[in-house]
């Protein structure tokens, strides 16, 4: 399989050979959904907290004497049949992380990228040299790819691309060793610099 390369202004200036290895396989959607949902658990914060009955702050004095009212028994005011009272069963503070395991997270990642290149949304750009940091540029250049929301795939570290992307809603940059299918997923399109695609594919065969 082939993949055309551009250069920022969008003109094929050459050709990539794309690996069966990485692109090649049938997507396995109901891996990815597994994937996608345990990266979005590991995101989750659980700080949720409700208090319970000896936690609420009040009295702790029998409401009435026990006998001769008439009325049912009661203790505490803070009980949780009362408004103001403690809540029974409420939400607590809990880790919702969980790990699939290695073979399953390479399995979604490979299918999210074939899928990627299966849907038309996968482009390579052969190197984004910016002389500047600047949003406005790097918008011209996503619009020209026709991107609207992406994830641009990086070698090495490249402090100008970052934070000229970083202010751009629907636009995230990272390096190819951090590609995971939540990621993948959550963008429109994914646009590799062809240097970071090479290394990819590279990884793979080792």
């Amino acid at each position: 399989m082939k993949q055309a390369v551009v250069d920022m202004t969008n003109k094929k200036v050459g050709e990539l050979e794309l690996e069966d290895q990485v692109f090649g396989s049938k997507p396995n959607k109901a891996v990815i959904y597994e994937a996608v949902k345990m990266y979005r658990a590991n995101k989750r914060l659980g700080t949720h907290s409700t208090l319970t009955t000896k936690m609420v702050s009040g009295t702790t004095a029998k409401m009435y004497r026990q006998k001769g009212t008439g009325r049912a028994r009661h203790g505490s005011a803070k009980a949780h049949i009362f408004v103001g009272g403690g809540i029974a069963f409420g939400p607590h503070p809990r880790d919702y992380s969980y790990t699939l395991p290695r073979k399953v997270r390479q399995t979604a990642l490979l299918s999210a990228l074939a899928l990627k290149y299966r849907e038309g949304k996968l482009l390579i750009v052969d190197d984004l040299p910016l002389t500047e940091i600047k949003t406005k540029k790097m918008v011209e250049i996503l619009s020209g790819f026709g991107v609207r929301t992406g994830l641009i795939v990086l070698n090495d570290h490249n402090e100008k691309v970052l934070k000229s992307s970083r202010n751009i809603p629907g636009i995230k940059v990272v390096k190819h060793d951090s590609l995971n299918a939540l990621d993948l997923m959550s963008r429109e399109h994914v646009v590799f610099l062809k240097s970071a695609l090479v290394e990819l594919q590279e990884g793979w065969k080792r």
